[in-house]
């Protein structure tokens, strides 16, 4: 049995934005979003979300039947904040507590596993680091090896600060120590506010061991409080996300040059270019290529096909294999057979596309007449000349070929040739309009 409460009060000041800080994205994801999944992983009976500033917004953005809610008004720290959830955790026997934070978005599942196994029969368990550079950070303060309490660094004196040993602020406590604990704390500190730390002394005379665990790399508690440090665990997410694609066999022209915003599948012998930016859930077949600057949404892109440059596929879009998708060539809730080609200069929106057609540059699906959208059918074997458009609903026959600029606004009939077009004509002695010397002046 296993609690989480996971803080999400913070106002975040430094972020200079009027999106409460735990919405904001990694991963096209919000932080919070991260922490809750990553909870989810360790199977607990309750996960309770600590809310503040904003907290309707966070509520209906990540709100789902698994998880509960506190409101932490006012924000008077992160004891005050924790001590809000005690209510939703009730349970006999009471489950030891884990406590997250929704800004601290890239803790693994594993780092966690550990410090749980490390609470055993009975004990507090803190998540540590050693860091160069503990500037900011509560430090662990130890006497013969053992914690004996956390020091925050407003509170430290010269040779507490100069311990390296941080707090991260996660830890596992006993839940009912913890019910006993929160209560007793004070706010007679530098803050004026109630500190989940002070748990640590407490716990100390009582008697209790405190132990410790460390996260297999330092990042994996690194917090956002200003935009810069948002970028920053940005890219490491995505370094991290690109590693573990080229450890099931992808090809990256560049692994600091991709973007994943959702989950990435990918067959064997896969090519990925620079630039690349991938939403929602996208597939990739075998001997996929994608080359640079695209961006591809909640698609299925079938095996050899190759995608741009500086192609875009839209929600809906699937593809058969060796489909190509050229330069400025977009894509949306289209099904493509295999084969076929848009190699440059296209729009494919809301159509179902058979097998061996060419569609020529200029061409688009006149899918939206303003208040509804129509379906485009373009079946196997077509020729679609340059500058087209087709005005849904519409359907292209079976080996059909559609003259360069023509407007298609009714069927066209298999195996045959349909122009639209007014008749060529070249106009003998027209001259072209010359600017007179008034105008010259004018301008």
């Amino acid at each position: 049995m296993l609690n989480v409460v996971i803080l999400a009060a913070g106002q975040g000041k430094r972020m200079r934005s009027d999106l409460p800080k735990v919405l904001h994205p990694v991963a096209g994801k919000p932080m919070l979003g991260h922490v809750v999944d990553t909870a989810r992983r360790l199977a607990p009976a309750k996960i309770c979300v600590v809310h503040g500033h904003g907290g309707e917004t966070v509520r209906a953005a990540l709100d789902a039947p698994d998880l509960l809610w506190a409101k932490q008004e006012p924000q008077l720290g992160t004891g005050h904040a924790v001590l809000q959830a005690m209510p939703q955790l009730a349970a006999v026997p009471p489950a030891p507590t884990l406590v997250l934070y929704g800004d601290v978005p890239l803790i693994r599942a594993a780092t966690l596993e550990r410090l749980i196994e490390a609470v055993g029969d009975g004990k507090l368990a803190l998540l540590t680091a050693h860091l160069d550079n503990p500037r900011g950070y509560g430090r662990i303060v130890r006497v013969d090896g053992k914690v004996v309490r956390i020091v925050e660094e407003k509170d430290a004196d010269d040779a507490e600060r100069a311990i390296r040993e941080i707090n991260t602020g996660i830890l596992v406590a006993p839940g009912a120590a913890l019910a006993r604990w929160l209560p007793q704390l004070g706010n007679r500190n530098a803050q004026g506010e109630y500190y989940l730390t002070d748990i640590v002394a407490l716990a100390v005379a009582e008697g209790m061991e405190v132990v410790t665990a460390q996260p297999g790399a330092n990042w994996e508690t690194d917090g956002v409080n200003s935009k810069s440090q948002l970028a920053r665990l940005e890219r490491i997410h995505q370094r991290n996300l690109a590693e573990a694609l080229m450890e099931q066999g992808v090809t990256l022209a560049d692994p600091d040059r991709i973007d994943v915003r959702g989950e990435l599948v990918c067959g064997r012998d896969v090519f990925i270019d620079v630039n690349c930016v991938f939403e929602g859930r996208v597939t990739l077949g075998d001997g996929a290529r994608i080359n640079a600057n695209c961006v591809i949404q909640d698609a299925v892109v079938g095996p050899d096909s190759v995608i741009g440059p500086f192609a875009r596929l839209r929600p809906g879009t699937t593809l058969a294999e060796d489909v190509h998708i050229g330069n400025f060539v977009e894509v949306k809730n289209s099904t493509i057979a295999a084969h076929s080609k848009a190699n440059h200069l296209a729009y494919v929106g809301d159509a179902t596309v058979g097998s061996r057609v060419n569609v020529g540059a200029g061409t688009i699906t006149c899918n939206y007449d303003g208040a509804n959208k129509h379906r485009t059918v373009i079946e196997d074997d077509v020729f679609i000349g340059s500058d087209t458009q087709l005005v849904a609903p519409v359907t292209v026959g079976r080996g059909a070929t559609l003259g360069a600029g023509t407007t298609l606004t009714k069927d066209a009939p298999p195996d045959q040739l349909t122009v639209s077009r007014p008749k060529q004509i070249s106009i003998a002695g027209w001259k072209r309009p010359q600017k007179t010397k008034t105008s010259r002046k004018k301008e």
